[in-house]
């Protein structure tokens, strides 16, 4: 069963500085129906505009990913770990008993355009933790490539949680085929282009909850980049 999440259907908020899409509820906005899915969270969907920013805030037990898709964004946290996330960088930061950060777009012209992501941990009161890894394009051409496990097998980043996330990049007519085993369920988002997932149509924004599926197959109608959530 593959469920659509369209992407006008989200919640949106234009701050001037900050243009964000919610594909589930998350400040001021509140749909019951859209609270996540299994242990995802939040998929949020942001413009950040040139030298602007998010502030030093904290946030607990929650893993936090951010992906960029274009421009640059600066980090910096209470753990004293400070760097520039670019696209093919995954950064994973695990709040843990707590932890403060702040995020920043350093660029003078261009703003940078992210996904930020939440997953809920398998247990509260761990160690806040930091990590950055790099993965290219060539590296997810075509195939799911492994970005982030509980184990950290395959060089993916470490999340404290049962769950695998991939991410593929595809040119128009390419495919890559996941299968899901019985006790699993799928969360798939476009980050961009246009896809068919097991024949429906995806464009950029949507999002899809898979549940009783035991083969997903993207294929690109354009040039497409896409994750995949692999959930308990």
């Amino acid at each position: 069963m593959i469920t659509v999440r369209k992407a006008e259907e989200r919640g949106h908020a234009n701050h001037g500085w900050l243009n964000t899409y919610h594909t589930f509820s998350f400040a001021n906005y509140y749909d019951p129906a859209h609270m996540g899915f299994r242990d995802l969270r939040v998929i949020n969907e942001d413009w950040v505009q040139a030298g602007m920013g998010f502030g030093t805030h904290p946030h607990r037990d929650m893993e936090i990913i951010s992906y960029v898709l274009d421009g640059a964004l600066e980090h910096k946290d209470s753990l004293g770990n400070g760097s520039i996330i670019r696209p093919g960088d995954v950064q994973r930061m695990s709040a843990g008993t707590g932890i403060t950060h702040s995020e920043y777009n350093p660029s003078p012209s261009e703003p940078v355009h992210l996904l930020q992501i939440w997953i809920l941990p398998a247990e509260k009161g761990l160690p806040p933790s930091y990590e950055q890894k790099m993965y290219s394009a060539e590296s997810k051409r075509g195939v799911f490539r492994l970005i982030a496990s509980r184990d950290g097998r395959d060089g993916s980043v470490t999340v404290h949680q049962d769950m695998d996330l991939y991410a593929t990049v595809l040119s128009a007519g390419e495919r890559a085929v996941r299968a899901l085993r019985p006790d699993r369920h799928a969360w798939v988002q476009v980050a961009r282009g246009e896809i068919a997932l097991n024949g429906a149509v995806l464009k950029a924004g949507d999002g899809a909850a898979i549940s009783e599926e035991s083969r997903l197959a993207v294929e690109a109608k354009d040039t497409a980049e896409v994750l995949l959530f692999d959930l308990a």
